[in-house]
């Protein structure tokens, strides 16, 4: 969950969350290494320190193609990897199909029969004490553990985007096509989110709550709500 004047990211609660968010410290690295190399170099030609007389240089010419090149290299290698662990999906314990709607979403636990359910914004006149406002649901995705969930995602409608910043997921819901991702929590908690896909006059108002639990817990709340 962030909180007010939060700068960094949100806890990472998936291991391609904890990826993200150490390839953007990687990529910061890079970035302030290549500011203050610029900055150095400025500083000393105000110094008058290097001459500017200088029409062939080819040290100078050969150093600004190679760097640039093993930058590229430092960035691109850990982003591909991280791009491949996103699109990773092997044998999954759970599929999960999200549906968007204006202005909500549906879903369906393909692996359970009739385990299905839409998903409101609870409006702020009827939130609870201690709830958010804009962002608590009528019905949350639960799901277990530890396990790997694959999440098939769709629209009924326009363009949406099932969006979970701590668990590193989003994905575009298109009509008339199935995209899907996978992704594994690393602890029970309460996971927030929302569409990201500007898709009507109350686009802000289809948030997406994911409940990581226990395996028996799961287990318990899916013969619950299957029954009923």
């Amino acid at each position: 969950m962030a909180n007010p004047s939060q700068f960094g990211f949100q806890d990472a609660s998936s291991p391609i969350m904890e990826e993200l968010v150490e390839f953007h410290d990687h990529a910061l690295m890079v970035a302030l290494a290549i500011c203050s190399l610029v900055l150095y170099l400025l500083a000393l030609m105000l110094m008058e320190k290097l001459s500017s007389n200088t029409v062939d240089a080819q040290e100078v010419e050969l150093i600004w193609t190679i760097l640039p090149a093993i930058v590229l290299i430092l960035l691109a290698l850990p982003s591909l990897q991280i791009l491949y662990m996103m699109d990773e999906i092997d044998e999954p314990d759970l599929t999960l199909k999200a549906i968007g709607h204006q202005w909500y979403w549906s879903y369906e636990y393909t692996d359970f029969k009739d385990l299905t359910f839409d998903s409101y914004m609870i409006p702020t006149s009827e939130l609870p004490t201690g709830h958010f406002r804009l962002l608590e649901v009528d019905n949350r995705v639960v799901i277990p553990m530890e396990s790997p969930i694959r999440i098939i995602v769709t629209a009924g409608d326009v363009l949406h985007s099932w969006a979970v910043p701590t668990l590193g997921v989003k994905t575009d819901a298109i009509p008339g096509r199935l995209n899907q991702t996978s992704f594994i929590t690393t602890r029970p908690g309460i996971f927030y989110g929302q569409c990201s896909e500007i898709c009507g006059a109350n686009h802000s108002y289809m948030p997406i709550v994911v409940e990581s639990t226990p395996l028996p817990h799961f287990e318990s709340w899916s013969s619950l709500l299957s029954s009923s």
